[in-house]
């Protein structure tokens, strides 16, 4: 169905009802018609605009050490020793390092158990200071490889690390002077030398 066309009666009508008429919503500005986007060069950057910082290239592991590091492990006994101070005659000690010293009496602990090394230890040191004897032997011998090492290394030769031990506390200290591993001649590294005070 055809729409009709209003007659001029209609329209002027039309137009004076329009006018009177208040309008709901007040007329809205205009928008400001979006201005266009300039072009993106990518291969010039404007010089205003601040060049962001360069990232270096990342490579992966580059922050990783290249060798592992040591474990810190407590010094062996031996390197303790040899670290210690020296507290007797140099001369006689450098003489008993070469093994150019006697020993004039040497205790075997090879082979004895804890609970029975130690009491034959401090009899043989208090005994021999007391007799007036300066440096004594005391065998401990190198000790038995583990057959099971496990996770946790342990140390080879229980009574090879537990001799000077038992030489730096009571009721040794006060008798004992120096402690070093004995030369080749007189067992090694199973064996250390003691030199002892002068008694009292």
């Amino acid at each position: 169905m055809a729409r009709r066309k209003l007659s001029k009666d209609e329209l002027e009508l039309w137009h004076r009802v329009a006018n009177q008429a208040e309008r709901l919503h007040p007329a809205r500005p205009e928008a400001v018609p979006p201005q266009p986007m300039a072009k993106s060069n990518p291969g010039k950057r404007p010089e205003s605009a601040e060049m962001p910082p360069e990232i270096p290239p990342f490579r992966l592991g580059q922050g990783a050490r290249s060798t592992a590091a040591r474990h810190d492990l407590k010094p062996s006994m031996v390197e303790h020793l040899s670290t210690a101070p020296v507290r007797m005659d140099r001369k006689a000690f450098t003489r008993m390092k070469r093994g150019k010293l006697k020993p004039e009496a040497r205790l075997d602990l090879h082979g004895m158990r804890l609970d029975r090394a130690h009491p034959a230890l401090i009899q043989f040191i208090l005994s021999s200071q007391g007799t007036g004897r300066r440096l004594v032997l005391v065998i401990t011998g190198k000790g038995k490889r583990s057959a099971d090492p496990g996770p946790i290394p342990t140390p080879r030769g229980v009574l090879r690390h537990q001799v000077p031990h038992w030489l730096s506390m009571p009721p040794l200290a006060q008798a004992v002077l120096q402690i070093t591993p004995a030369h080749l001649s007189h067992g090694g590294e199973g064996a250390y030398y003691v030199y002892l005070r002068k008694p009292r």
